[in-house]
């Protein structure tokens, strides 16, 4: 196994540099990866079909279909390397049945009276604050809420921007997504504008000397972890029952969008999601513009019936 050790290790170096990877791919490919080796100390050939159908099927025992998926999919390009590599002479999956049902969740989306509530709480902390450090936090969280749902930011983006990467002048956010792709969005919102550049004038100097646009009290890069406590806090604090998490504001706003005519393809670019399948999901989550629509243009409501 120090050989599937090796390959495994000259791999991830592989993506690390020729693909420019971040962090956070490297670590689930190494996670996955590190799981397939020390299932196949238990084979003779890990390369064999009959090893890799074993292991896809103890995978289906132990994991939701989603997480399976995600599972064959660092495996799988991980002998599509080894193959182009020639480490390989024949690709194994390429004769292994990978379709599955996976089951479709929809969405989770917080109702816009509950981020009126959550937000309004955020400025009333803000108001309330007595000490500079209370004061300062109160702006960092209201930036931070207030830009995840003017963009869609996934939280990984948010907490990933640099000092640069936000044009508070020409009033901007430069996003490096998925795969190290790039999108420009406007931020036009005055009162998201107000609170950015509020969070800026108090941390400036921690912005500067850190690098990154949201940091934490010890002025280092503000962690996603961070910003999901922030949230679950403030809404058990405002009485919001429903457990918020950043990515609701990501699929409220895209949803809410879609209810408002948006085109799906501009949604999907202004996601930064790769294929506009991933953007339809919401399709099936926006029930208020179903509702207009058939209480609005239902042809039954403009025909007269004789009773």
């Amino acid at each position: 196994m120090n050989h599937l050790s090796t390959l495994i290790t000259d791999y991830l170096r592989n993506c690390q540099i020729r693909k420019r990877l971040n962090a956070k791919t490297l670590k689930a490919y190494k996670i996955d990866l590190s799981q397939f080796e020390k299932f196949m100390s238990n084979y003779s050939s890990p390369f064999c079909k009959d090893a890799l159908n074993s292991y896809i099927s103890d995978l289906h025992q132990k994991y939701q279909p989603k997480t399976v998926k995600r599972k064959i999919a660092a495996t799988k390009a991980f002998f599509h390397y080894l193959e182009f590599e020639e480490f390989l002479p024949e690709n194994p999956f390429n004769k292994i049945s990978l379709k599955f049902r996976e089951p479709k969740l929809l969405p989770k989306t917080i109702p816009p009276h509950v981020i009126e509530t959550f937000l309004s709480e955020l400025y009333k902390k803000k108001k309330e604050a007595v000490t500079t450090y209370q004061k300062k936090c109160s702006l960092r969280n209201i930036a931070v809420v207030e830009l995840l749902f003017a963009t869609g930011i996934r939280v990984s983006e948010l907490c990933s921007l640099k000092s640069e990467n936000i044009d508070l002048i020409n009033h901007t956010v430069l996003i490096f997504g998925k795969g190290s792709k790039e999108r420009l969005l406007q931020i036009t919102n005055m009162d998201v504008l107000s609170a950015l550049n509020e969070y800026y004038s108090f941390f400036c100097k921690e912005i500067l000397s850190c690098g990154y646009f949201f940091v934490n009290r010890l002025g280092s890069r503000l962690s996603e972890q961070s910003v999901r406590f922030m949230l679950d806090r403030h809404a058990k604090a405002s009485d919001i029952s429903l457990h918020i998490t950043p990515h609701m504001f990501r699929h409220s706003f895209a949803t809410l969008l879609l209810e408002e005519d948006v085109d799906i393809r501009y949604i999907q670019q202004i996601l930064g999601h790769s294929s506009i399948t991933t953007t339809e999901i919401y399709t099936h989550v926006s029930t208020q513009k179903q509702k207009n629509i058939l209480m609005n243009k239902l042809p039954r409501n403009h025909m007269s019936i004789r009773k």
